[in-house]
C-alpha cells in the first residue's frame, strides 16, 4: 500500500487508450521524484506561480522525524512516507534547497503542534496535472491538493471527531527565520515569511505573502511560538516536557521564526473542509486578490478542473502518434516537466517585486521568475520559442526588463534576487536564439546594449563576468585557484559570444561581429595535445599539473572544470565544431574520440555541458547513424516511466527539452544559432501546432515512414523537408516554412 500509484500506473500502461484519452493522461508525476531527479509530484498549473507540494523530507527511512534532512533539494522523495504538510510554492528539479514552506497540515485527535510528533505515514498516493493526493494512516485523513496560478486548494476527508489544521511558518527546506501571521476573522490569517539563500547565498533573501481562508468556522483557534512566552494563544516550547505548551489566551498578531496557527473542528465522518492559499510577492492585499479573483468561491472539484483543462490545452500543443505507451507518458510527462519553470511573478494586477531593488512596479503583459539560465540557455527556451512563442516572448521581454531595473541581464535569477549560480552569460544565448529564430517583439537595440554591457565590463565591475580582465587580455581564463572552474567560465564566455557576434553581423555592426568572434576562437588555448582533451591554464601560461582528464567525473572538485571532468567540457564547442575537429587532428581522430567518450562511460547525461555530444557526430558526412543509435540508446536507458526516470537533476526542464527534442527528431545544439541537427524521430507523426502571428501556419508535422521490419530501431534512409531532400543539419526558419519534415526509416544494423 505504500504507493498505489505503482499499481494504477501498472494498470494503465497495459491497459489500450481510448479514443477519448487527453494528453493529461498520459503524465506520471511522479517520474524524476527520486533525489536524483528532484522533481515532486504537487499541483500546480503550466509555469504558475502557485504549486502545492506534499512534503515528506523531514522523515528517515524509518519514517520518523530526521532532524538532519535538511539537505534535501526538494520537498517531495519518492522512497519517503513521512507526511509534514504541504508546501506552498515550491521549486522542482533543482540541485540547492529553497522555498517548501507554509506547511499546512491536518491531524485528529489530541491536539499537538509539534512537527516531531505530528507526522504521519501515507498510502493510496496518487498524482496527475493539478492534482495530488494521498492518505494519512495516522489520522484515517484523505487529503488532496489543486491549484490555480496563484493560489492552492487543499481538501481534507475528516472521520468522526476532532480534527484539526495546522499552518506551520517555522519548517521549510532552508529554515529561514522570521514569519508574522495575523488573524482576520475565524476563517482567515494573513501573514509573510521570508524565504531565500538560494544554493547559500545569504544575500538573496525575499519575503512571501499569504492569505489563508477555510471552508468552514473551526470551534477553537490559535497561534503556537517556539521561542520565548508571550501574551496571547501561541504554544511554548517546553524544554522539561520536551513539547510546546499552549495557551487559550486569544491574541490577533504573532511574530518570530517559528510560529504556527491552529485551527479545531468537531468533525463528522467523511467530512470535509476546504482550505484555499493565496500567495503574492508584492503585498498581503494582492494575495487576497490573488485568491479572490482566482478561485471567486469555488470548490475543489471546479478548481481541479479548471488545473487539468490548462494541462490539457498545454499539453495538447503537441501530438504524438506511434509508439509504445511508455513512450508516451516519458514524452508527456517531460513536456509537462518542462512547463513548470520558469514561473509567473507579477499578481493579477500586474504588481511585481523590482529585480534587486525595493520598489513595487506594474507589467502590462507576463513577469517570469526562476530563470536557472546555465541549465535552459540549452535547450529550454529553443523548446518555448517553437511551441509557445507568445510565452517565450514574455520571457525575453522579462529578461530585458530586468536589465533595465538592475543593470545587468540575469544569471540564476529567483524571484527579483540575483542568485549568481553557476557560470557565464547565459542570457545572451537566449535572446539571441530567439531573435535569430523571428520572434521580435522587443527592442533589440536595447537587449543589444544589455549584452556588450556583459561581454566587455571589466571583471571588477561585472556581475555577470567577474575574470573578464583575463578573457579579455589573454583570450582565455587562467587558473587562479585551484578550484576556480576557470576553463568552464571561459567555454560559456566563447558560446554567448559568438551568439553575439551573430547578432551584430545581423545588426550590421561588422567590427562588433569581428571582435566577438574572435574572442569566441579562443577555447584553442585550452586544448593539450598530450591529453587530447581540454586542460586548466596557470597564470605563466603553462598548463596545469599535475593533470588527470577524468577527475571531476564523480564530482568531487576539479581545478579548471565545475560539476564535471574534462571529457565533459571538451567536445563543448557547439559554435565551432569541424574547427575543434581540426584542433583534434581531424575527422578520424574526433569521431574516434568521441565514440570513446561513450564506450568508456565518459558521458554523463545529466551534466549540461555534454549532454549535445550525440548529436556532433552528424555535422560529418557517414556518420549520422552514431547519432541515431545513441539517442535511441539513450533514451531508452535514461528516460523511463519509473521514479528515477530522468538521468539526474530535472535542472528546470532541461533533461525533459532534450528528450522532447530528440524524440521528435531534432535537436538545437548550438544555443544562439538558429540550426538543428536531425536523428530518427520516436513516433509515427508528430504534430506541432505553431502560432501564425509568428511562424504564418497553424502547424509543423514531422513524419516517420517506415519500412518493413523495423522495429522501432532503424536508420533514417532520407528526409524531406516540404518537398525537397535536406541534410541533417537544417535551419529553423526553412523548417516552419516547409511545415513538413519526413524521415524515410528502413531497418538496418550500424557498424561502429
Amino acid at each position: 500500500m505504500k504507493h498505489l500509484l505503482t499499481c494504477i500506473a501498472s494498470l494503465f500502461l497495459l491497459s489500450p487508450l481510448t479514443a477519448q484519452e487527453e494528453p493529461a493522461d498520459y503524465v506520471n508525476p511522479f517520474i524524476g521524484t527520486t533525489n536524483f531527479g528532484t522533481c515532486n509530484p504537487g499541483a500546480i498549473c503550466p509555469n504558475g506561480m502557485m504549486s502545492v507540494v506534499p512534503f515528506n523530507v523531514m522523515g528517515s527511512s524509518d519514517n520518523t522525524y530526521d532532524k538532519d534532512a535538511r539537505w534535501w533539494s526538494t520537498p517531495y522523495e519518492y522512497t519517503n512516507s513521512f507526511f509534514t504538510g504541504f508546501a506552498h510554492v515550491n521549486l522542482s528539479g533543482v540541485g540547492c534547497p529553497e522555498l517548501g514552506s507554509l506547511l499546512l497540515m491536518p491531524t485528529t485527535g489530541k491536539l499537538d503542534v509539534d512537527y516531531h510528533n505530528y507526522g504521519s505515514k501515507y498510502e493510496k498516493e496518487n498524482a496527475t496535472p493539478g492534482y495530488y493526493t494521498i492518505s494519512l494512516t495516522k489520522y484515517d485523513v484523505l487529503a488532496e491538493a489543486t491549484a490555480t496560478p496563484r493560489t492552492g486548494l487543499t481538501r481534507f476527508t475528516f472521520p468522526k471527531g476532532e480534527s484539526h489544521i495546522l499552518l506551520n511558518l517555522g519548517e521549510g527546506l532552508t529554515n529561514e527565520s522570521g514569519a508574522y501571521m495575523r488573524r482576520v476573522n475565524d476563517r482567515e490569517v494573513e501573514g509573510m515569511k521570508v524565504l531565500g539563500t538560494f544554493c547559500y547565498n545569504p544575500q538573496a533573501v525575499f519575503p512571501i505573502y499569504f492569505v489563508m481562508r477555510i471552508s468552514q468556522a473551526p470551534k477553537a483557534t490559535g497561534y503556537w511560538k517556539k521561542q520565548r512566552p508571550m501574551q496571547g494563544v501561541e504554544a511554548e516550547w517546553d524544554p522539561d516536557q520536551g513539547k510546546y505548551k499552549l495557551y487559550t489566551k486569544y491574541n490577533k498578531d504573532i511574530a518570530g521564526d517559528d510560529i504556527g496557527a491552529w485551527f479545531t473542528f468537531d468533525t463528522e465522518e467523511g467530512e470535509q473542509i476546504e482550505v484555499a492559499m493565496g500567495v503574492s510577492f508584492v503585498s498581503i492585499e494582492n494575495a487576497r486578490e490573488n485568491l479572490e479573483k482566482e478561485q471567486h468561491g469555488q470548490h475543489f472539484d471546479a478548481i481541479h478542473n479548471e488545473a487539468r483543462t490548462r494541462w490539457n490545452e498545454d499539453l495538447g500543443r503537441i501530438k504524438v502518434e506511434g509508439g509504445t505507451q511508455d513512450q508516451k507518458t516519458v514524452f508527456y510527462t517531460a513536456l509537462y516537466h518542462a512547463l513548470i519553470h520558469p514561473n509567473l511573478l507579477q499578481d493579477v494586477n500586474g504588481e511585481y517585486p523590482q529585480m534587486e531593488g525595493d520598489k513595487i512596479l506594474t507589467t502590462k503583459g507576463n513577469r517570469y521568475t526562476v530563470f536557472s539560465l546555465w541549465d535552459t540557455y540549452r535547450n529550454l527556451h529553443q523548446l518555448m520559442t517553437l511551441v509557445y512563442p507568445e510565452r517565450q516572448m514574455d520571457m525575453v521581454c522579462t529578461m530585458i526588463d530586468m536589465y533595465k531595473e538592475h543593470g545587468w541581464l540575469p544569471k540564476w535569477e529567483l524571484y527579483g534576487r540575483e542568485t549568481l549560480t553557476m557560470e557565464g552569460d547565459p542570457a545572451i544565448p537566449v535572446l539571441v536564439d530567439t531573435w535569430m529564430k523571428g520572434l521580435r517583439d522587443f527592442d533589440i537595440e536595447l537587449a543589444y546594449e544589455a549584452m556588450r554591457k556583459g561581454a566587455d565590463t571589466p571583471g571588477k565591475d561585472n556581475l555577470l563576468r567577474p575574470d573578464n580582465d583575463d578573457y579579455m587580455k589573454l583570450g582565455y581564463v587562467p587558473l587562479r585557484e585551484q578550484f576556480d572552474n576557470s576553463v568552464s567560465h571561459a567555454l560559456e564566455y566563447y558560446i554567448a559570444d559568438y551568439s553575439l557576434a551573430t547578432l551584430a553581423e545581423a545588426l550590421g555592426k561588422k567590427d562588433d561581429a569581428k571582435l566577438f568572434y574572435a574572442r569566441s576562437m579562443g577555447y584553442k588555448h585550452y586544448y593539450c595535445k598530450e591529453f587530447g582533451t581540454f586542460r586548466p591554464i596557470l597564470p605563466d601560461g603553462t598548463f596545469y599539473s599535475p593533470f588527470d582528464p577524468k577527475q571531476g567525473a564523480n564530482f568531487e572538485p576539479n581545478p579548471g572544470f565545475h560539476e564535471g571532468c574534462a571529457w565533459n567540457y571538451t567536445f563543448y564547442v557547439p559554435h565551432d565544431v569541424m574547427g575543434l575537429a581540426k584542433l583534434m587532428g581531424g575527422k578520424k581522430k574526433f569521431i574516434d574520440k568521441l565514440q570513446m567518450v561513450f564506450d568508456k562511460g565518459l558521458y554523463d547525461p545529466a551534466n549540461e555541458p555534454d549532454i549535445a555530444y550525440p548529436y556532433l557526430f552528424s555535422y560529418f558526412k557517414g556518420e549520422e547513424r552514431r547519432t541515431q543509435l545513441l539517442v535511441k540508446e539513450l533514451l531508452a536507458k535514461y528516460f523511463t516511466t519509473k521514479p528515477d526516470g530522468l538521468p539526474g537533476n530535472e535542472d528546470t526542464g532541461t533533461m525533459s527539452a532534450w528528450a522532447i527534442f530528440s524524440m521528435m527528431g531534432f535537436y538545437p545544439d548550438c544555443p544562439g544559432v538558429p540550426e538543428y541537427t536531425l536523428t530518427t524521430p520516436t513516433f509515427d507523426k508528430i504534430t506541432i501546432k505553431l502560432d501564425p502571428k509568428y511562424y504564418g501556419r497553424d502547424k509543423l508535422v514531422i513524419e516517420r515512414i517506415n519500412e518493413p521490419g523495423d522495429s522501432g530501431w532503424g536508420f533514417i534512409d532520407y528526409i524531406r523537408m516540404g518537398d525537397e531532400k535536406c541534410g541533417y543539419r537544417i535551419n529553423h526558419n526553412d523548417l516552419v516554412k516547409a511545415g513538413t519534415l519526413t524521415f524515410k526509416v528502413k531497418p538496418d544494423v550500424p557498424a561502429k
